[in-house]
Parts: C-alpha cells; structure tokens; sequence
C-alpha cells in the first residue's frame, strides 16, 4: 500500500468530499437555525418591532374599518399602497436586533400587502381595443395650456374630457384641439373632445356650492361654477354615454384634520347620477380625488369598474405629476370591457393624463 506523507494525507482528509456531499454541509445548516431559532432569547428580543409588524398587517387589513372622523380613513385608504414601505424598515430592525418574533409577525403584512396590491404588480393589458378615451385635469395654474393642447392632441384618443379649464384657458383649449376633434361641449370648468359625434350634452349637479357661503345664486353664475359634464357619444356599435367630473378638493386643515367634506358630498351626487343613467356603457372620466381604496368612492366603484385595476400597468399613479404617489384621476366603465390602460408623459399640469382602451 503507497504512503503518503503526513501532509498530504491531512490536504487528501481536507478536500475530499464527504459521503453526503454537499447536503451535509445544507443539513448541518439548517440545523444551525433550528438551534439559533431554540434559544429562547432570539424570541423575547424586539417585543416593540413585533407589535409594530402586527399592528401595520392589522392597519392594512382592517382599514375600512378605520373611523373617518377628521378625515383619518380616507387618508390611510388614499396611501394605502405604500403602507408597504414600513416592511422593509421593520424587517431591518428585526435583523439588527436578532427577533425572530418580528421576522414573523412580520409575514401578517405581507400577507395583507400581497392579497390586496399584489395583482396590480404585472402587466393586465390586452392588445386591441374599438376606442381610445382620456381624461386630465390640466390645471388651473397651467403656464402652458397651449403645448399641453398639443399634447393631448397627439395622444390619440377618439373621446377626451378636461378638468379644471378657466375662462382665460378655454379659447386655447378650443384652438389646440379643433384639427384633431370635430366635436366638442364645455360647460363651466370640464369639457368633452370627440372625433365622434355627440348629443345630449347636460351639466350634472354634484352639488358643488356656487358662492363661498353656499349662497344661491343665478343659473349662468351657476353654470359657470359647474364642475360635471354628461353627454352622448354616438359610435356605430350605439350610444355611450360619457361623464366628465372634478370632485372637490380634499385638504389638511390645521384644527379639523383631512379636510374631506366637499369631495364626499360631490361623490355621492355624481353617484346617484351614475346610478340613474339609462345608458347601459358609461365611460366616467374625473379628477375624483381619492383612489379607488377610498370609502368616500365606494357609491362609484361600486357600480362602475376601474380600467387600471383591470387592464393596466402597475398602480397607474397621477398625482403630482412631478413624483406620483395617489392615481387620484380615474377612468371608470360600465358595460364596456377595458383593453388596456396607461398614463400619459406630464404636461404643463399638476396632475398626469390618463387613458384607456375600451372593447364593446
């Protein structure tokens, strides 16, 4: 039998694998974390990081059930989706501080987080489509109506509704989308484009108070302070009716909190119109405010169907044009069937257009 020398026996016994092969190596492991995860101690380390974790899968899961009084509800529902953010904060201070008992209450989050946003992750939209609609909200502050015209003009869309249009802006608007549609209504701030012919063009009374001290006023005065367009697009597969909106304001006040009441009291009289509305397809284009998580659109969302929770692209966020954390300007149907659904480049406004592909 050959010998080797005593050093090339030791080097032989070191890089010779052992008769289990790397899955001793895996076994030994994991029974290193079954031991780790044993003591006692790894367990009783960040009772606050735990709670925390528990309490942000609870928050998210139970947030209908969150009071509205001031605003709160509304508030946590309009961010609801970066509530996610605290996760990784929390699962970094789980590992810092070595608690398994965080690293596992941290999986209630997750949970929660995955069951409600995680099917807006990936790409829901389908080619084709028998029309293009889009709606923005161009700013009253807009310091260039007359490119984001041409914007809009280049977008493609067969139906377009704006909010927010001021009297001085309106001729622009007028001009900048004459060659590329035929038709067109404005009544007060919101204003409907077609290629398509249209009918039927009637403001819808959301209730929006007139005068600062909600005092009545006359019916041009009125008018001009209306904020919700109706109207009938005339296509070859038959009428569709389009609703242009801009909701009130939401606000944080310094003594009542997340100021909401005019934007709740619009919603639910653009609601009951919606409700009312003969018209079998409905196209709802709108700076609403809110995100479809929040309460206060429950009486829309529960009739009518978002295209970007259907065909879009991730969560579709609008708002502010310059970092978008809300998708607060919506596009919502009945009785069409959404294709796809998209956000426009910014424009001049604080808000970024939207549009969407709709089938019959």
């Amino acid at each position: 039998m050959t010998r080797y020398p005593p050093s090339v026996r030791t080097a032989t016994r070191r890089t010779h694998p052992s008769p289990q092969g790397g899955s001793g190596r895996g076994h030994a492991g994991i029974r290193w974390v079954l031991r780790a995860c044993s003591r006692p101690g790894l367990w009783r380390r960040g009772p606050v990081l735990a709670g925390l974790a528990v309490l942000l899968g609870l928050v998210m899961l139970l947030h209908a059930q969150i009071p509205d009084r001031g605003g709160l509800g509304s508030l946590v529902e309009t961010f609801l989706p970066w509530f996610g953010l605290f996760v990784p904060v929390l699962l970094v201070g789980a590992l810092w501080r070595r608690s398994a008992s965080a690293v596992v209450a941290l999986l209630l989050p997750v949970s929660v987080w995955v069951s409600l946003f995680g099917g807006l992750l990936g790409d829901r939209s389908h080619s084709g489509g028998d029309l293009v609609v889009a709606g923005h909200n161009v700013g009253a502050d807009n310091p260039d109506p007359a490119g984001t015209a041409r914007d809009l003009a280049a977008s493609g869309a067969d139906v377009l509704g704006l909010e927010e249009i001021t009297p001085r802006a309106r001729p622009v608007y007028e001009e900048g989308l004459a060659k590329a549609y035929r038709y067109h209504a404005v009544l007060g701030t919101v204003g409907l484009w077609s290629r398509l012919p249209l009918s039927d063009v009637r403001p819808v009374d959301t209730g929006m108070d007139a005068g600062p001290l909600g005092d009545t006023k006359s019916a041009a005065v009125k008018l001009s302070y209306n904020r919700a367009l109706r109207a009938t697009v005339v296509t070859s597969r038959g009428p569709l009716a389009v609703y242009v909106a801009h909701l009130g304001s939401v606000r944080v006040m310094p003594t009542t909190g997340f100021w909401t009441d005019s934007r709740d009291r619009n919603a639910k009289a653009l609601a009951r119109a919606v409700a009312a509305e003969p018209n079998d397809r409905v196209v709802l284009l709108g700076d609403l405010n809110g995100t479809t998580d929040d309460r206060a659109l429950a009486g829309l969302t529960s009739r009518l169907q978002s295209v970007q929770d259907t065909a879009g692209d991730g969560f579709g966020f609008t708002w502010p044009a310059k970092f978008p954390v809300a998708r607060i300007d919506q596009i919502l149907v009945r009785g069409v069937t959404p294709r796809s659904s998209w956000v426009l480049p910014s424009t001049g406004s604080d808000h970024r257009p939207v549009a969407a592909g709709i089938s019959w």
